[in-house]
């Protein structure tokens, strides 16, 4: 019994073993977490996805930072811009789903994503009030409109009767939100297009920018909250390329899970009026949790052929790191940037001073748990310009230099509030268990087969024993 016992402890510890690294090696405790996940990363009623997608468990924050003109007057004389930056100026955000129905037996669910803004002066460097000296948007608009002579030589002394020229001094929340312009006023008879009323983001606050259809990721976990169409259009119409007017990806505030270091994620950014794609950059911990960051590359805005189909005329491109996006910004010469031509050329950095690129403070960046697909942390960081240069018959475009001109900056913010990190990192405990239970069993087997090695030691160990006597030895001594 006690040898039957005895190897079967050996036979054990050869197998836990075995079992380990064979568990190890295929991977089916991963896998079968993973296929989990997928199968419940899901947007369906009462899920916890559908919850976080639905009313995303993150404080989101929008921070503006404009660019105040301190040398207007040598500007017009072909100086170069001097600005410095003011801000920011903080908005609590809530995004929540609404107007949420499925569609195609639970593989698609469409909805429309209401933004609203909250100003937070306690987090702001001041009032909404505060002034700021910028460039003049709405009369640039009309100047680059109406180039022709005639009807400049009409605007143009009407303007000079208004007072309007190239730069304006607005307060925060007229350039935010919107302000009623004379000039547009007027331009709006000859352009029924228009608006008589600018704003950065005028018509922004409690409101959407369109009705999305997504998938739900029912039939590919890949498929989760991709966007299927918006406003009804599975592709755009502003480029000039198939493969430019494509719409792919999420909206950028959710991702599907098993995301992998060598993948790309794909976003559409109805601001940017595109698509485009981020790539891992690193590992970081976000509140405990380990999560892959992901930024867009230089590439995506880089001056090249796969980017030329948003040159819009063809050949109309404005150089590596911007955006031309005036097609769809109703004619306004806007162009889209970094912070601080942070990865454009530098031509663009040296036209203005008072820009001072820095990847910590102007990168776009995603930081996603990679089994689950959580959002942790991530920045949305981009730059409004307007292009600029001098309009024959405009005497109010003075002398300035042709050059792409920063307005304002946004920093749109998210973290993962404290309560939905502590049920992640539940999550992640429970992944760290059963990732290491091959391991557990190997780290067994070792011990059953130290414990046999020692048994199997002792047993092939003599035993000691004292050599017998002599029988003179045993003889007693007798005394002389």
């Amino acid at each position: 019994m006690r040898q039957c016992c005895f190897y079967c402890l050996g036979l054990a510890a050869v197998l836990l073993l075995l079992a380990g690294i064979v568990l190890v090696l295929s991977g089916v405790f991963p896998r079968f977490l993973q296929s989990r996940v997928k199968k419940e990363v899901v947007l369906k009623n009462a899920t916890d996805a559908f919850e976080a997608w639905e009313d995303p468990p993150a404080q989101i924050y929008m921070q503006f930072y404009f660019f105040n003109v301190t040398n207007p007057l040598e500007v017009l004389d072909g100086e170069r811009p001097a600005v410095v930056e003011v801000g920011p100026y903080t908005y609590r955000e809530y995004r929540p789903m609404e107007e949420v129905t499925f569609q195609a037996n639970g593989t698609r669910v469409a909805a429309v994503n209401t933004k609203t803004y909250i100003f937070q002066p306690e987090m702001s460097r001041g009032p909404e009030s505060d002034p700021i000296r910028t460039l003049n948007i709405p009369a640039v608009t009309v100047m680059e409109r109406f180039r022709k002579s005639w009807e400049a030589e009409l605007i143009s002394p009407y303007m000079r009767s208004l007072g309007v020229g190239l730069f304006t001094t607005r307060t925060v929340g007229e350039l935010l939100w919107g302000y009623e312009d004379s000039l547009l006023r007027v331009a709006k008879k000859f352009w029924p297009q228009l608006d008589d009323v600018f704003g950065l983001f005028y018509k922004s606050n409690a409101s959407n920018d369109g009705r999305y259809v997504f998938f739900t990721g029912e039939q590919d976990y890949r498929d989760f909250a991709r966007v299927d169409t918006w406003n009804g259009e599975s592709s755009l119409a502003w480029w000039s390329t198939d493969e430019c007017n494509m719409i792919n990806g999420t909206t950028g505030a959710s991702f599907h899970p098993v995301v992998t270091k060598g993948e790309k994620l794909y976003m559409f950014s109805s601001d940017l009026c595109r698509s485009l794609y981020a790539v891992y950059e690193e590992d970081v911990t976000v509140k405990g949790i380990a999560a892959y960051r992901f930024s867009p590359p230089s590439e995506v805005f880089a001056n090249t052929t796969a980017n030329a189909g948003f040159c819009v005329p063809p050949g109309n491109c404005p150089g590596s790191g911007l955006l031309d996006v005036r097609v769809c910004k109703s004619g306004a010469p806007i162009v889209m940037s970094s912070p601080h031509f942070y990865q454009a050329e530098e031509k663009f950095k040296e036209a203005v001073f008072g820009m001072r690129p820095d990847k910590q403070l102007h990168q776009t960046a995603i930081d996603i748990h990679p089994l689950t697909g959580v959002v942790l942390q991530a920045a949305k960081r981009l730059q409004i310009n307007v292009h600029v240069e001098k309009i024959p018959h405009y005497s109010q475009t003075g002398n300035v230099r042709t050059l792409v001109f920063p307005v304002v900056y946004l920093n749109e913010s998210a973290l993962i509030q404290d309560a939905a990190a502590r049920k992640l990192r539940a999550v992640v405990t429970v992944q760290q268990v059963v990732v290491q239970v091959p391991f557990m069993l190997m780290g067994l087997g070792f011990l059953l087969g130290l414990v046999f090695t020692v048994l199997v030691c002792r047993h092939r160990t003599p035993q000691h024993t004292p050599p017998e006597s002599t029988a003179a030895e045993r003889q007693p001594l007798l005394s002389s």
